[in-house]
């Protein structure tokens, strides 16, 4: 893998809690502005700029585009954001629950995207890909960065934590209670050494942000055509990711919520479900599934464990084996007539972080007839899909926490 130190941009010490912000697509327009209300160094400012026009608008028009450039000069002309003198690398730990990630802040070479040794198991939609690309051409930046992961690595370990047992330059908790930790490697040793240990690596994997990550490639690839004196060693060769390694991450579940039960009355339906699955009751509140096969449903006031029976299911295939391939296929589309998870509007998708009563509180309400709770996918199952060239189904994986953005920047002139 080819990765190099970028001379980040980003807050002083003593601004980085009003900057930094969640990611650009965890939240809509309304609710940036209601975190943004009262601070005018908020990063949401140039990541959801539709937030600085009035309420309404169309966060895709010219010229809120224009206006996240605009921000971002300003934000670096105020000394809001500042650009560090030399190339470095950044160490970023996070804290949720108890337990503490630590990823490495990179410049991940574009070329590498696009030879596919940076591994993707999830297909992009070109429209989203266009308006990170948009936000990527008119700041010629890397805002936030990509969320990727690297299989384990002993010597990169021995840096990390060497580096995090000093004083960190950022240490904050989010309002969502996520410790927030950020270092600089200024060695250059450290610096050579990530380098070449990173070089040896034959994959990484893009466990979150597939969008900015195309968006990302394809402004370089753009930029390389449009320059005739292009060298190979320019800064928009490279985007930034934050890199894990993946023992230390952790999948959440990613569950489903459908709108009507395909005019089937609920025992009817539970009747069509015993055909390949084993349907258990388990009382009035939705159970966690307990391995992977089984799933929680949630219908009519009632919980049921349900187990996929022997032969609905291959453990031999990286995707025949996804518990989200089973209920896709056996339940959504054989029972229900739900053929698109992506644009069939009778189906809802919900992030595990949201807990389970989220699901009960869907169904109870009567908004939704059915909640489908998964078993997480495993960092295993998804390197295995991406090293066979295979894509997942979509709304597969949740990564919690989310990395917090606006804590470095990445120029690419």
């Amino acid at each position: 893998m080819k990765i190099k130190p970028f001379r980040g941009v980003r807050p002083p010490s003593t601004m980085v809690r009003e900057v930094a912000s969640r990611p650009y697509d965890v939240l809509n327009s309304e609710e940036a502005r209601r975190e943004a209300e009262g601070n005018e160094k908020s990063l949401y400012h140039i990541i959801k700029p539709e937030i600085d026009f009035p309420a309404g608008k169309d966060e895709h028009d010219e010229d809120v585009y224009l206006k996240a450039a605009e921000n971002y000069r300003m934000f670096c002309d105020k000394g809001w954001l500042l650009q560090d003198e030399k190339e470095l690398y950044y160490v970023y730990a996070q804290t949720m629950n108890g337990k503490r990630q630590y990823g490495l802040v990179v410049a991940a070479a574009v070329e590498d995207y696009m030879n596919g040794k940076i591994k993707k198991h999830e297909l992009t939609r070109r429209d989203k890909e266009e308006d990170r690309m948009k936000h990527v051409r008119v700041n010629d930046a890397n805002i936030e960065p990509v969320f990727f992961a690297y299989p384990e690595n002993s010597e990169v370990n021995t840096i990390v934590e060497r580096i995090s047992a000093t004083a960190p330059e950022y240490d904050f908790v989010s309002v969502d209670g996520v410790g927030h930790h950020f270092w600089l490697v200024t060695d250059e040793n450290d610096i050579n050494h990530i380098t070449e240990l990173f070089a040896s690596m034959p994959a990484m994997y893009i466990a979150d942000g597939h969008h900015r990550s195309a968006a990302a490639a394809l402004v370089g690839a753009e930029k390389v055509k449009n320059n005739p004196d292009h060298r190979g060693d320019e800064e928009y060769n490279y985007f930034m990711a934050v890199c894990f390694p993946d023992n230390q991450l952790t999948i959440i579940d990613y569950n489903r919520v459908v709108k009507d039960l395909n005019g089937l009355t609920p025992d009817q339906f539970l009747a069509q479900l015993e055909k390949n699955f084993t349907v258990e009751p388990t009382g009035s509140e939705i159970q966690k599934p307990k391995q992977l096969h089984n799933f929680s449903l949630y219908l009519d006031g009632r919980s049921y464990s349900v187990t996929a029976k022997p032969g609905t299911y291959d453990d031999g295939d990286p995707i025949g084996q996804l518990d989200v391939t089973i209920t896709s296929g056996l339940i959504l589309d054989e029972i229900l007539g739900i053929k698109d998870l992506r644009s069939d509007k009778r189906i809802d998708f919900v992030g595990g972080i949201r807990g389970l009563g989220e699901l009960k509180q869907r169904v109870d309400s009567g908004e939704m007839a059915l909640a489908i709770a998964l078993y997480p996918v495993s960092m295993k199952q998804l390197m295995d899909i991406a090293d066979t060239g295979n894509i997942m189904p979509p709304k597969t994986t949740w990564f919690e926490p989310k990395l917090r953005s606006g804590l470095v920047i990445h120029n690419l002139h």
